[in-house]
């Protein structure tokens, strides 16, 4: 590492936005996981959709929650030793999972411990490499990283799919398992915990900035900084939209767009193909909001991408659900997926300022996730009371407009005492 870090310098941040992408890549193999997987462990273990959704649910909660202390975590013991436990904890949960009976064990696996461990690999990581490593370009590294999941989707629902119909769904743990667990050595050879321990600045920078002085304890430095937060009326303009950007992504179409299509006549391999189409277009869609979050006005951007994230949750259920129109719905909510990433976390620092915003980025991002919890187990709910998805998707889609008028009312001034350091 020194050798390179010498030759590249400042240039070194590159390789540290890779090596977060891989991280978040595989991380994102994890989280889709169990909406690939629904329908085969009903064949194998006959547990309903609700129970599955609850342990999706408890998943994704967890893994917003202990963002913001992931945080402050990173900030205390250092940004590689995190990152290697949660990939521990992560090959952990995968591997267990493969010798699961009960229903208490998917949740044990696939919902605490996949939860925590994916919540320190998740866009917390992103924000807190983007304020260390980089002045200038924020908002497309912010994109770059955040397209991982993307890019994980591209990777692993079509191949999870395949196992999980043709062959055996535990290969599809294994192999998570064996990606996570090889990153660890990697993480802890080539992620330097600052710039300055390689000798290098920050990208863009012309003079070392000072570090944040934290507290030696991060449950309170988290706690503080959530309280700082929560009385101003950015936090929860932010933290409301990102509830329903959870509620419309991760919780509702990446838990159950695949078993809606199953129930439309599609058949899974098929559907986990449309959710790949998906993900390519968020890597195109989020690099290029993290470009535009660096030139035009955060809020009008998020005004756009919630509305026509709306509008097109309300047509798909009444839509044909042939391939050619499901393909430009795939398209089209591909480019929106988590484009509200670059710009929610732009409005975060200049609301509250370089020093504090990882954490308070990772309570909004909590928000998020507690959304996606809720909207992942709402729609399973809803589908074993009322047999169909039509509701679930009106309601998201409402939520979505409403996101839309939010992020026009979030001011970019930013509050007193909030951008000093915690």
């Amino acid at each position: 590492m020194k050798a390179l870090s010498r030759r590249l310098g400042a240039r070194y941040a590159l390789v540290v936005v890779a090596l977060t992408f891989i991280a978040l890549l595989a991380s994102a193999g994890l989280r889709s996981a169990p909406g690939v997987m629904l329908p085969a462990w009903q064949r194998e273990f006959g547990w309903d959709r609700g129970v599955i959704s609850l342990a999706a649910a408890i998943g994704i909660f967890l893994y917003g929650l202990v963002g913001p202390f992931s945080a402050a975590v990173m900030l205390r013991f250092g940004l590689r030793r995190t990152l290697a436990g949660a990939l521990a904890l992560m090959t952990a949960a995968t591997g267990l999972s493969t010798f699961m009976t009960q229903p208490w064990h998917l949740i044990a696996t696939w919902g605490v411990m996949s939860g925590l461990g994916g919540g320190c690999v998740a866009t917390v990581l992103a924000a807190t490499i983007v304020n260390r490593w980089f002045v200038t370009g924020r908002g497309l590294a912010m994109g770059v990283m955040t397209a991982a999941p993307a890019t994980g989707s591209l990777i692993f629902i079509p191949l999870m799919a395949l196992a999980a119909t043709h062959g055996d769904w535990r290969i599809v743990a294994v192999v998570i398992a064996a990606v996570t667990l090889a990153l660890i050595p990697v993480v802890l050879v080539f992620m330097p915990e600052r710039p300055r321990d390689i000798g290098a600045l920050p990208f863009g920078a012309s003079e070392e900035p000072e570090p944040p002085a934290m507290g030696a304890n991060p449950l309170r430095t988290t706690i503080d900084t959530l309280v700082m937060a929560s009385k101003t009326r950015a936090f929860w303009l932010l933290a409301g939209a990102f509830f329903v950007c959870g509620f419309t992504t991760n919780g509702l179409i990446g838990t159950h767009m695949i078993s809606l299509c199953a129930d439309n006549g599609l058949p899974e391999v098929r559907a986990a193909g449309l959710m790949a189409m998906m993900g390519v277009f968020d890597l195109i869609g989020t690099t290029a909001s993290g470009w535009l979050t660096d030139r035009y006005d955060a809020r009008k951007l998020l005004f756009v991408y919630y509305g026509l994230r709306g509008l097109s949750l309300i047509y798909l259920p009444f839509s044909d659900f042939t391939l050619w129109s499901l393909s430009i719905f795939a398209v089209f909510y591909g480019l929106d997926w988590i484009a509200t990433v670059p710009p929610t976390l732009r409005l975060v620092t200049d609301a509250f300022g370089t020093a504090r915003a990882p954490i308070v980025f990772g309570w909004v991002l909590a928000g998020h996730q507690l959304g996606a919890a809720s909207a992942a187990f709402m729609a399973g709910a809803l589908r074993d009371a009322n047999g169909r998805y039509l509701e679930a998707f009106i309601i998201a889609g409402a939520a979505a407009l409403g996101a839309a008028v939010l992020s026009l009312l979030v001011a970019r001034t930013p509050p007193r005492g909030a951008a000093a350091p915690a």
